[in-house]
């Protein structure tokens, strides 16, 4: 199954001089957040494929202009073809406003869905919007990550973490893939495609 992963800044690429053949053979779109709604509705009708989102810390528009005909997975584990899709969006609460969570709170949320992990034996693709805790995160608290999504990949063991909040504009120290144990962790930042199924996650990530 072919991906289409987004994040934090619309691609020119596909919103400006978009071509259908750019994104020929995706089956499923995620998006990790802070981008404008209007675009991932763009993309859903254009592609006719489903497109699942959680909400970026600039994200409060979407209580206003909602991304038609997409589906949001906030604290929820969403089947598809089989496989099991935990939303978790937001960052690091470090001002008041939207999507802003703290540690504590964030773990509590993460309490809520042990039903549906259990009922659902756990999840294949974890996507938030903030990193994990030192993997692919800032130092600075509104860049920092969760360290509850180190346990969640510790204890589930999920073949992927997508997540999005640090532009890899922002420096080296901001890569497109790392991995964590047996979890294969991609930077959504603008778009990146990849095959679910690959055994070569990193040679098979295209934009």
């Amino acid at each position: 199954m072919k991906i289409l992963v987004i994040g934090d800044e619309e691609s020119k690429s596909l919103w400006d001089f978009y071509e259908k053949s750019k994104l020929e053979g995706v089956d499923l779109i995620i998006s990790c957040g802070d981008l404008d709604p209007r675009y991932l509705s763009f993309l859903v009708t254009l592609t006719n494929v489903p497109l699942l989102y959680v909400h970026g810390n600039h994200d409060g528009k979407y209580q206003d202009i909602p991304p038609e005909g997409c589906i949001c997975i906030e604290d929820t584990v969403y089947v598809y073809r089989g496989i099991r899709i935990l939303g978790l969006g937001g960052s690091m609460r470090y001002r008041p406003g939207p999507h802003q969570y703290t540690e504590k709170q964030m773990l509590s949320r993460v309490r809520r869905l042990r039903f549906q992990l259990f009922w659902h034996k756990g999840f294949d693709i974890l996507v938030t919007h903030a990193p994990a805790y030192q993997l692919n995160d800032g130092r600075d608290l509104p860049h920092q990550g969760f360290q509850v999504f180190l346990r969640l990949m510790e204890k589930y063991r999920p073949k992927f973490f997508l997540h999005g909040h640090v532009h890899m504009s922002y420096g080296r120290q901001h890569k497109r893939y790392d991995k964590y144990r047996d979890t294969h962790v991609i930077n959504a930042f603008d778009h990146c495609i990849f095959d679910y199924e690959a055994q070569d996650v990193p040679g098979n990530l295209t934009r």
